[in-house]
């Protein structure tokens, strides 16, 4: 499967010069694409420096419209099947993060995966709508149904992918990318003392923009719920049969070896 990288920036000069490089560096064969929402800062020239070393597209928004505008912009640019939305404001990123984000798409394992730097792991079963991650990748055919309403959704983008996965039934899996820090989120933690609200009040968002999404995904697990339950009834009572049957077989064949004993000695 071809594989485009989609990394939007905003403001990211520290960390972008990185980040893209490491995409291009171990995913050599890869479309990599840098959508720039209308930075103010010096990341045009630092990834004009970067393209000396190494080939991507770089897509320059003359001003800055939101992130979901910018991976929407990127992913209808993109040309592979597979996408693979990156972070730009991480650090340390190792080859192994990209494999455990693409292996379970390639192998078709899962429908969308999502990374978690170091080690930050959630079971979507117990709590669906906590996100936030921003490494995913998924195929671009399921992404396009719902291309506009990226775009235009601005905030509770993470969330509002994730409750469209879930609702339509995809499978998705969660990867702990092991050593990738997010150095953004530290200068949040810094300026707001914790990013945890902000997290919550993106996804409280998302969740009351999307009422009729989170109505489906319960219907679908109930329903999801009540075939399992019908199967296992279903299952109980041909296994229930076969032993009746195997019983009354038994029966039927010792009430005749005891008739043809009375007949014997009858005889």
């Amino acid at each position: 499967m071809n594989t485009s990288i989609i990394i939007c920036t905003y403001n990211e000069e520290k960390t972008i010069f990185g980040v893209v490089a490491a995409c291009c560096k171990h995913n050599p064969d890869a479309e990599v694409i840098v959508v720039d929402d209308g930075s103010t800062d010096a990341t045009r020239e630092t990834l004009e420096t970067l393209a000396e070393h190494y080939e991507f597209d770089y897509l320059k928004l003359p001003e800055n419209h939101g992130k979901s505008y910018a991976m929407a912009y990127g992913a209808e640019y993109a040309t592979g099947e597979v996408i693979l939305f990156f972070n730009a404001d991480v650090a340390d990123v190792r080859k192994e993060h990209f494999d455990a984000l693409l292996e379970p798409i390639y192998n078709q394992e899962a429908d969308m995966v999502l990374g978690c730097p170091n080690n930050f792991t959630i079971d979507y079963r117990f709590n669906p709508y906590q996100s936030m991650t921003s490494q995913k990748v998924m195929l671009k055919k399921d992404l396009m149904p719902i291309m506009n309403d990226i775009r235009e959704i601005r905030f509770g983008v993470e969330s509002y992918i994730a409750l469209f996965y879930q609702t339509a039934g995809k499978r998705v899996r969660y990867v702990a990318l092991n050593g990738l820090s997010v150095k953004q989120g530290l200068k949040k933690i810094e300026a707001h003392g914790g990013e945890k609200e902000n997290d919550d009040v993106e996804i409280a968002h998302a969740l009351l923009t999307n009422i009729d999404l989170i109505t489906k995904r319960l219907e679908n697990n109930l329903q999801k719920t009540q075939n399992y339950t019908q199967s296992s009834i279903t299952s109980v009572q041909f296994e229930l049969n076969k032993r009746m049957k195997m019983l009354k077989d038994r029966v039927n064949k010792i009430q005749l070896a005891s008739v043809r004993n009375s007949f014997h000695e009858a005889i």
